[in-house]
């Protein structure tokens, strides 16, 4: 009940910036607060890219690979239209996103931000997609370099000390 308060969809995301008393859900809102705030990850220069990217990955990276990971490994065998449709909608994103990335660095240009950050979670759990990864080369390149970042490694040793990014292969 008490977190209901915080979050009327009783999910994670959420946060509570107790200076300036305001409460947000949703990753992607709280992604552009903390980036606004900290002055990192979301240069003014190219906010309307990183938004874009950003929106991508809260519109298609994230609805698509979690009804695929449902249909797939938790409800597998029981509607094989489900089954199809979030996994050509997976292998989509992974071209796109491999496309862009021939042309980028990172999704919205030369620098990582906020929308690499939303992004790379969804794209480390794709030993789950059995869409193969290494399939992809600028999706590899890129998952890879950001697979090496610090932050990203103690993000992912936060709740197991000897975790690590799936490797690609």
């Amino acid at each position: 009940k008490k977190y209901i308060k915080i979050n009327p969809y009783a999910k994670t995301p959420a946060i509570i910036d107790c200076k300036k008393n305001i409460v947000l859900i949703e990753s992607g809102a709280i992604l552009i607060y903390l980036a606004r705030k900290s002055k990192k990850f979301f240069p003014k220069n190219n906010e309307t890219k990183i938004m874009e990217w950003l929106m991508f990955q809260v519109g298609n990276v994230g609805p698509m690979f979690g009804q695929h990971h449902h249909f797939h490994h938790f409800n597998h065998g029981k509607s094989k239209y489900g089954e199809k449709r979030f996994y050509e909608n997976s292998v989509r994103i992974y071209k796109v996103l491999d496309k862009v990335l021939n042309k980028n660095k990172y999704l919205a240009g030369k620098n990582y931000s906020i929308a690499d950050i939303s992004t790379f979670p969804w794209i480390a759990r794709h030993e789950w997609h059995d869409i193969g990864l290494k399939n992809y080369k600028n999706l590899t390149r890129w998952y890879e370099e950001i697979s090496e970042r610090e932050g990203v490694k103690r993000g992912f040793a936060f709740m197991n000390e000897s975790e690590l990014p799936p490797k690609p292969y």
